[in-house]
C-alpha cells in the first residue's frame, strides 16, 4: 500500500466545492488531502482503493467518518460495521478502530480535539 497526502496551511479557500471532486482514487493506494488544520481539530479527505485500508489503531480525540462514495467496513473495538456511501460513523476517542476498503471509497474525516 502506498500513501499520498496533499495538505494545506489551514484550509482550502472558501468555495463551493463537491467533495468526490477533490481527491481522486489511485490503484493500491490511500490517498488523504487535508481540508482544514486547525489547533482544535481537521478535516480530512481520503480514497482508499478497494481493498486498502488501515490497520487497528486508536486515536486521543473523537472522530466523525462520513463515506463520499463506495462501501467499508470499519471495525470499532473489533466489531465490524458496514458503512456506505452517504453513511456515517462516530470514533469513539481511545478505543481501537480499523478500516478495509470493500469497494473503492471516499471517506471525510472530522476530528475533533477538545
Amino acid at each position: 500500500m502506498s500513501e499520498k497526502k496533499e495538505t494545506v496551511k489551514d484550509s482550502l479557500p472558501a468555495q463551493v466545492t463537491t467533495l468526490e471532486e477533490l481527491i481522486s482514487y489511485q490503484p493500491d493506494a490511500v490517498v488523504s488531502k487535508t481540508i482544514i488544520k486547525k489547533s482544535t481539530g481537521t478535516v480530512t479527505l481520503f480514497a482508499f482503493d478497494k481493498g486498502q485500508g488501515l490497520s487497528e489503531h486508536t486515536a486521543p480525540f473523537e472522530a466523525l467518518v462520513y463515506l463520499v462514495d463506495g462501501e467499508a467496513e470499519i471495525s470499532i473495538a473489533g466489531k465490524p460495521n458496514l458503512v456506505r456511501k452517504g453513511e456515517m460513523i462516530i470514533l469513539p476517542a481511545n478505543i481501537p478502530h480499523a478500516l478495509h476498503a470493500l469497494l473503492p471509497f471516499k471517506m471525510l474525516l472530522t476530528m475533533v480535539k477538545s
